[in-house]
């Protein structure tokens, strides 16, 4: 049997994440964050699971622990699933990271320029982080597991898997509360759903 990966964003933060870059800074769902997790939770409570990582942030980790709540697993934290540090734009609007630092437009675009945000994180470096955790699938063959983090390090595991270059990252969208789901062949990776919302209450 393939390895089947459930791959889950993080709910709403407190801090509106949604329509800001936020990376390194540490904070709590939002009530809607809880919800938006507590739907996950709904939706993959009838899944068989047999192992959970998630990102050491809160915002994963929390939204990690409701989820859990319906089936009971150790949680094992993943530093490496972290999301990418963006230094001065981090908290920064979209409109004021392109008023700003216009470069930072020309970076989202390319992951192969090897270019860094600015006193942040390098995106090449940010990447070959995130792929450290690829490495800990080798511990459950025709194993399910449930991996919660961020958009950043979620899209570099998917273009990874998928065989995508590293600079299409930016061309996945995955919205707070999200679900993906990929199973891992030995001929290769196929994606069973991308960025699914359908559990989400209004």
């Amino acid at each position: 049997m393939p390895i089947r990966l459930f791959l889950v964003r993080h709910g709403e933060t407190e801090l509106s994440s949604a329509q800001r870059y936020w990376g390194r800074t540490d904070m709590e769902l939002s009530p809607l964050g809880i919800r938006q997790a507590q739907d996950l939770r709904d939706r993959l409570a009838g899944e068989r699971l047999d192992a959970i990582y998630t990102s050491h942030l809160k915002r994963a980790h929390h939204t990690a622990q409701i989820i859990n709540s319906a089936h009971g697993l150790p949680l094992a934290v993943a530093p490496e699933l972290g999301e990418i540090d963006f230094g001065e734009l981090e908290g920064l609007t979209f409109e004021e990271v392109r008023e700003r630092y216009p470069q930072a437009k020309q970076l989202s675009l390319s992951a192969s320029l090897g270019m860094a945000f600015p006193g942040g994180d390098d995106v090449n470096g940010f990447a070959r982080r995130v792929m450290g955790f690829l490495s800990r699938l080798g511990d459950h063959p025709n194993g399910r597991l449930l991996v919660v983090a961020h958009s950043g390090s979620l899209r570099v595991i998917i273009c990874h898997l998928l065989g995508l270059e590293r600079a299409q990252w930016w061309r996945i969208r995955l919205d707070l509360g999200s679900l993906s789901q990929i199973e891992l062949h030995p001929e290769g990776a196929i994606l069973l759903c991308l960025n699914d919302t359908c559990h989400l209450r209004e």
